[in-house]
């Protein structure tokens, strides 16, 4: 019994050793490495560029859900590129990736459902300058 009680501490101990970077790696510390201030997204199909202020990267995300009452599921979160699950209760979903070229060029892919119609876009992300 105590060799059996030892592996499981043993066990427990591997397991405690291993899940801890993989809790640390989910802090998607990309989006915190881009320059702060103003920056505009070229959407690939054409459609008209927007402004964004960004405070923390992690506007990039939800392009197309506003608002904070969505939950979100890191699927990759490396050093030039993440991505993000989220699902909004009641007002649909959406999978985000992004990869970052510079501190000031990202390019995002992100698709989903938004108000009950599906959305899809590729764009391009600059920063501008300062937040207007």
């Amino acid at each position: 019994m105590a060799k059996v009680n030892a592996l499981v501490l043993a066990l427990g101990a591997s397991l405690a050793v291993v899940a801890a970077p993989a809790l640390a790696q989910a802090s998607l510390a990309m989006l915190d490495s881009l320059d702060k201030g103003g920056w505009e997204l070229r959407y690939r199909d054409g459609s008209t560029a927007r402004k964004v202020c960004l405070r923390s990267g992690r506007e990039f995300i939800q392009l197309r859900h506003r608002g904070s009452g969505c939950n979100r599921f890191v699927v990759e979160d490396g050093a030039r590129e993440v991505t993000i699950q989220y699902t909004c209760r009641g007002n649909g979903y959406g999978r985000t990736s992004i990869r970052k070229e510079t501190g000031s060029l990202v390019q995002i892919d992100s698709q989903g459902i938004a108000d009950g119609k599906p959305f899809e876009f590729s764009a391009e992300a600059r920063r501008t300058g300062s937040c207007n």
